[in-house]
């Protein structure tokens, strides 16, 4: 399966829009997005690439409610887990979340294959022990060099693009 791993967009659509066009030509099959969408139009642009996508809350989320409103009435390929979410894909187990020191926590229970978090910016890939942590970077490029990774799960390799 190949998966998109990305964070704090921040309302940067033009990036968004690069990252979605890499992600279709590379037979994407799901987007984890680690927050920082900002705006809802950022979810209108995610949802438009028809891939489903599965977010949490960041830090700069303001306006939660409407956020929430628009991927459970307007948006069909939008799910937002709040803070913390959690998935399988064929026995693949993620956890995502905005912020480091929750994801750290999240690793330490060896339950996931991956846990990704964004907030900092910054790209930063670790194994801890059975866990891989992830932090893929930003979309918005305000603190270096914007991209994401792709996870192809059927090879267990993870690839950053940059943008």
């Amino acid at each position: 399966m190949i998966i998109a791993l990305m964070s704090d967009s921040h309302d940067h659509i033009w990036n968004i829009r690069k990252a979605l066009e890499i992600i279709r030509n590379r037979g994407g099959e799901a987007i984890i997005h680690c927050g920082d969408f900002v705006a809802p139009f950022m979810l209108k642009e995610l949802d438009q690439a028809e891939i489903p996508v599965h977010g949490v809350f960041g830090n700069n989320d303001g306006d939660k409610f409407l956020l929430t409103k628009f991927s459970l009435t307007t948006l069909t390929n939008i799910t937002l887990h709040g803070i913390v979410g959690r998935l399988e894909f064929s026995g693949f187990r993620i956890a995502f979340t905005h912020y480091e020191e929750v994801a750290e926590g999240l690793a330490a229970t060896r339950q996931y294959d991956l846990v990704c978090f964004g907030h900092s910016h910054q790209t930063y890939l670790e194994r801890v022990e059975n866990t891989v942590l992830l932090n893929p970077g930003e979309i918005m490029g305000k603190d270096g060099s914007p991209g994401f990774y792709i996870l192809d799960t059927s090879e267990m390799k993870y690839e950053h693009v940059s943008l």
